[in-house]
């Protein structure tokens, strides 16, 4: 693994109810191999409610969820007030290009914690709940008609940590050829 660049944590969120979005926190803890403690994805398994009825017993590669704050200003332009943890996202991020890392990323963030991105979220129509035709601009079709998500980077917890805002993370690319995210 390679480390490149660096950005930071601007805020962290986690609810353990499974509402849409979630409120932010003073600090999360993130627990390894299962999420971030006390937040209702948290789990081995999966626990998105679409995703147990088709196979409980999935593993949970959406443990954390995590956005870029950019994406926040660009939605603004566009008519769309969006804060930390309204999209639902457990960690906001700042100065990294979540979107365009390979699956296998490994983010080292504050002290202690490591999670390792295994791909892109595929927001749900309830995106629409929080600013009517959010959700065409977070998931569309390019030009060349390949389907494009903005709605943040999924990942699972390699060693736990307490992550607060203001807390660096470091970008520890995988070895080998660079697989591109892809929705889970």
């Amino acid at each position: 693994m390679t480390e490149t660049s660096s950005g930071r944590v601007v805020a962290v969120a986690r609810d353990d109810t499974h509402r849409f979005s979630k409120p932010t926190r003073e600090s999360i803890t993130l627990v390894a191999g299962q999420g971030v403690e006390g937040d209702a994805h948290a789990g081995a398994t999966v626990k998105h409610r679409s995703r147990v009825v088709r196979d409980p017993g999935a593993p949970n590669l959406r443990q954390v969820h995590l956005m870029h704050e950019e994406l926040f200003a660009d939605l603004a332009e566009r008519g769309h007030g969006v804060e930390p943890g309204a999209l639902g996202e457990n960690i906001t991020t700042a100065g990294i290009d979540l979107l365009g890392l390979p699956r296998g990323t490994r983010l080292a963030i504050g002290d202690d914690a490591v999670i390792e991105l295994t791909g892109l979220r595929n927001p749900c129509s309830q995106i629409n709940g929080l600013s009517k035709g959010l959700m065409k601009e977070l998931v569309h079709v390019d030009d060349q008609g390949a389907t494009v998500r903005l709605a943040g980077v999924m990942s699972v917890v390699i060693a736990g940590g307490e992550v607060r805002p203001g807390d660096g993370i470091r970008v520890i690319l995988p070895a080998g050829a660079a697989q591109a995210l892809q929705a889970v």
